[in-house]
């Protein structure tokens, strides 16, 4: 009976029966500055990690493109000595200068922006 009253009455049972309950109570201001401290210095984290392993990823991709490129550089394009009457050798041989047409092409343009991302993304002292 005690239980529905409170219910009805919206406060708790132990003031029903007199007793005084001495609530903790917590800062709560203090408690969510203190969670909101800690949410923000993960994100800091995190932003920084991303921002070191995009800087990685770009460097990477340079030494990418400077290899593919002296290895063009040293092969001379071979496909154009190549007997083009067999099949293979003629698909195998398209797909060669088709590759080689268009890294030439965009191989400056995606090394200028790695370049440019690698300055972007350094750490600033």
């Amino acid at each position: 009976m005690l239980i529905s009253i409170s219910e009805a009455l919206e406060t708790p049972v132990s003031t029903l029966l007199g007793e005084t309950v001495v609530e903790s109570k917590i800062d709560d201001l203090k408690v969510i500055s203190e969670k909101l401290e800690i949410i923000n210095l993960q994100l800091a984290q995190r932003k920084t990690t991303r921002r070191k392993m995009l800087h990685w990823l770009l460097i990477a991709l340079c030494a990418v493109i400077v290899t593919i490129s002296a290895v063009l550089i040293v092969l001379n394009s071979p496909y154009l000595g190549w007997d083009y009457s067999d099949p293979e050798t003629a698909v195998v041989g398209v797909a060669f200068h088709a590759f080689e047409w268009l890294f030439i092409r965009l191989a400056p343009i995606i090394f200028i922006g790695a370049i440019v991302g690698i300055f972007m993304t350094r750490k600033k002292v």
